[in-house]
């Protein structure tokens, strides 16, 4: 597949399924081998995995828009600097929602097989998630 055709999917993936909760979409574009490997919390596993991660992140802010700030690819491999804004008006677990809004910035590095995203790994700002969440900030 082309890095073309692999950033298109990309852009779809953030464009329809995050942005417009098109979850119908998610076999075309994940594969069902797909893992996602994020820097907090767990690993979502397969399609139902990630739709169950959709379902909840929008849930958590139904306001939910994320934007492509840049991407870049090579081989199998799309990397892309992403800002996720919205507001925090829903429950996910061990936290309340604050009804704060937010603004975070955050890059995933997508890999590819057969045309579909097989895994990703996510590198998120975590200081602005605590403090988006409530959650007691850790001590210097």
């Amino acid at each position: 597949m082309s890095t073309e055709k692999n950033k298109a999917n990309v852009r779809r993936h953030v464009d329809e399924v995050w942005n417009k909760g098109k979850l119908d979409l998610i076999p075309e574009l994940i594969s069902p081998k797909y893992v996602i490997h994020p820097n907090y919390g767990d690993e979502a596993k397969g399609q139902d995995g990630f739709r169950q991660l959709v379902e909840q992140t929008r849930a958590a802010a139904p306001d939910l828009k994320f934007s492509i700030d840049s991407m870049v690819a090579e081989g199998d491999m799309v990397a892309a600097r992403y800002t996720a804004t919205g507001t925090f008006t829903g429950e996910i677990p061990n936290f309340k929602p604050t009804g704060k809004k937010f603004k975070i910035t955050n890059a995933i590095f997508h890999r590819f097989e057969g045309g579909k995203q097989v895994e990703a790994w996510t590198y998120a700002d975590q200081l602005s998630r605590l403090r988006l969440f409530g959650a007691p900030l850790p001590k210097e």
